[in-house]
């Protein structure tokens, strides 16, 4: 898994190309696209916006896309404007792929906050923290999974 999670860009840049040729090319509606988006966002959540949107990595090409970064912490958490997104978004909560903490494994270094752009902005959401709200069940993730691939102890998971 941290495999394709370190490759994202490549696959974004991949579905992103698809996307954008099926539109354009091959003239497929955009309700089509709303409803694949949707059937994604009931499976693994909000994946479309940082995995398959051709304009979101052409804006990760202009912003960069360091979790630190406040400019692409805004970014990715106001994606306003997108069906997708607030359908997906919506979904997060039931989709069937979630996030998953072992707090058997897990050290509570932090470096899983520190990599999500929610967790960085609000500090009112932790992956690790006990009361704190989860940031990958809320509206705004987009699963760019960056607190899953820096887990130092593979704590951190992606699985149904």
């Amino acid at each position: 898994m941290k495999a394709i999670i370190s490759q994202r860009r490549m696959v974004q840049a991949g579905f992103g190309a698809l996307v954008f040729g099926a539109i354009y090319l091959f003239q497929i509606s955009l309700w089509v696209i709303l409803g694949v988006g949707a059937v994604t966002g009931i499976i693994f959540g909000k994946v479309f916006c940082r995995w398959m949107y051709p304009l979101g990595f052409i804006m990760e090409l202009m912003m960069g896309s360091d979790a630190g970064s406040k400019q692409v912490q805004m970014y990715n958490y106001h994606k306003l404007g997108c069906p997708i997104a607030w359908i997906s978004g919506y979904l997060n909560r039931f989709s069937l792929f979630k996030i998953k903490r072992d707090p058997d494994t897990c050290i509570d270094c932090g470096i899983c906050d520190k990599n999500c752009y929610i967790a960085s902005l609000n500090k009112d959401f932790s992956l690790f923290k006990k009361g704190k709200v989860d940031p990958a069940t809320q509206f705004s993730c987009s699963k760019c999974l960056s607190c899953v691939e820096k887990c130092p102890t593979q704590s951190l998971e992606y699985k149904i």
